[in-house]
């Protein structure tokens, strides 16, 4: 039966075995995010495979690369197929999107710095700027209105 398994991956060989399965006719999926400017593997070692159990097993187990599928005395462990939608739901433009504090904001929502010297400071979002990691934001100050320039990752909607 046709199910989606855990591989274990040599250390920084899932770019390798990734091409491997896709060129073997293999549906693969290693999710990737963003880290410090750099596309890395959201779980380090390890990768989703899609195949069938038993018969595809060994050519699993023995391609280049893969060091186990990940399972227990019975055989391999599958993953339900929600799961893998779950991660694939997180993704945006191919990479996993993680929130640091919950859904991004959208112009018009009230919203409030959570790091900085700013942190605490509350606005409203008012546009995106260049390349949608900095943000223009209102802030309603005491009897004072400013605009403020600041990172889109150190805001939570309110």
């Amino acid at each position: 039966m046709l199910n989606w398994y855990v591989i274990n991956i040599k250390p920084k060989k899932e770019s390798q075995v990734e091409r491997l399965f896709e060129e073997g006719g293999f549906t693969v999926y290693c999710p990737k995010h963003r880290s410090e400017k750099q596309v890395r593997p959201f779980f380090p070692g390890y990768g989703f495979l899609l195949f069938e159990f038993p018969e595809q097993y060994r050519t699993v187990k023995y391609t280049r690369g893969v060091k186990r599928v990940v399972g227990n005395d019975e055989g391999p462990i599958p993953v339900p197929e929600e799961v893998i939608g779950g991660l694939r739901a997180r993704e945006k433009d191919g990479l996993i999107v993680l929130e640091k504090y919950g859904q991004e904001p959208r112009v018009g929502d009230e919203i409030e710095v959570m790091e900085g010297p700013l942190k605490g400071l509350r606005g409203v979002f008012e546009k995106e700027v260049g390349d949608k990691e900095r943000v223009m934001i209102l802030l309603n100050y005491v009897s004072y209105q400013g605009q403020l320039l600041i990172e889109k990752r150190k805001l939570r909607r309110t």
